[in-house]
């Protein structure tokens, strides 16, 4: 039991329980104050509503685990919706045939950016800063309206539902369910999810144990790519439209959702499954203030700026609490061998000290004489 206890406590565990914790928390309390809260419809309704959220927050997971950013998620998704809207509506091609295209072009765009931020060793922030405006003014490029989708294979996905229970999942949260045992899978139990920790953890520590630095950074940017493209296609069947306004502070929203959900922002520690509470949290608090139907939606960023707050100061105290934790531990070795020394030197004096008096007292007698 105190094993346990102490696992729960541990610097890399504690940010994901306190999540676990205030969701429980948050929707027991819904539960309590509002009648039907609690049902299973109202669960399984937060995951149909931020599929997509959810999609795009494991992305953004990956990114900050490896110690970067990516601001442009949001105007990856705006641009996936309107190239589906496009190529549905002018050049009628089922959802099949541009699945894969949105899903490439997002990829590549992700390890475009991981390949500017490597090679020419630019910050993550002005490049996916510069790469959301790229993806944002591309939008209205293409068209400045909203572009309503009418093809059939759209609207025969969009309009699957899976019973469970009293509730159901559509076709956007089941891909948000695979998405999420996939990339669980990668981030723990491969290689390249090792190197990504690794990454995160230390650069210069993973380039002198001689792992793919370069690979992994493009690849983390590319895998958030994709998760951002599929984010937007499944955004696309929630909505069934294309407008390049969609998605705005939705790379914010991901941020939030990682960080509430216990990714370290310097990078190194996190879980993928923290990000599904740290969405779940977001869409709780939006639950309940639509509940209760007499406060303005603006309340959801107001809570979710405290919580963000509130979190970032957890972990400044987890870091010094582990920075402390190990210095003490260093500092009671240092002192440890210290005193070994000098108790050595002064073993060797009190050997030596006799040597030298009897010496001494050896010579005396041929002095005298």
């Amino acid at each position: 039991m105190s094993a346990f206890i102490r696992r729960l406590l541990d610097p890399r565990t504690l940010p994901i329980v306190v999540t676990i914790a205030l969701f429980a928390l948050l929707f027991g309390f819904g539960s309590f104050m509002y009648t039907g809260f609690g049902s299973l419809q109202v669960l399984l309704g937060l995951l149909v509503d931020n599929s997509f959220l959810l999609i795009v927050a494991i992305g953004t997971t990956f990114v900050i685990l490896s110690g970067g950013i990516d601001l442009s998620v949001g105007a990856v998704v705006a641009f996936t919706t309107i190239v589906c809207a496009v190529f549905a509506e002018h050049l009628h091609w089922p959802i099949w045939a541009v699945a894969p295209l949105v899903l490439a072009i997002g990829a590549a765009y992700g390890a475009a950016m991981g390949a500017l931020i490597h090679y020419l060793r630019l910050q993550p922030f002005i490049v996916t800063l510069a790469g959301m405006f790229l993806a944002r003014g591309a939008c209205f490029l293409v068209t400045t309206q909203s572009i309503t989708i009418d093809e059939h294979s759209f609207h025969a996905v969009a309009s699957y539902s899976l019973p469970i229970g009293s509730g159901t999942l559509n076709a956007g949260a089941l891909i948000a369910l695979v998405t999420l045992a996939i990339a669980i899978y990668v981030a723990h139990f491969t290689r390249f999810g090792r190197n990504v920790y690794a990454l995160g953890g230390n650069e210069k520590s993973a380039l002198l144990m001689g792992l793919p630095v370069a690979r992994t950074k493009i690849g983390v940017y590319a895998l958030g790519g994709l998760c951002s493209a599929l984010g937007g296609l499944v955004f696309t069947l929630y909505v069934l439209s294309g407008y390049g306004l969609q998605g705005q502070g939705m790379e914010l929203d991901a941020i939030a959702a990682s960080v509430i959900g216990g990714t370290l922002l310097t990078g190194g520690v996190g879980y993928i499954v923290g990000s599904v509470f740290g969405v779940g949290v977001l869409g709780t608090i939006q639950t309940l203030i639509t509940f209760d139907g007499t406060l303005s939606s603006w309340w959801t960023r107001i809570v979710i700026g405290a919580l963000l707050c509130v979190f970032c100061l957890l972990q400044r105290v987890i870091e010094r609490q582990a920075a402390r934790r190990k210095s003490n531990g260093s500092g009671l070795g240092h002192t440890a061998a210290g005193d070994g020394k000098k108790q050595d030197i002064g073993d060797e004096q009190g050997d030596t000290a006799p040597l030298g008096l009897r010496a001494r007292l050896t010579r005396l007698p041929r002095l005298l004489g």
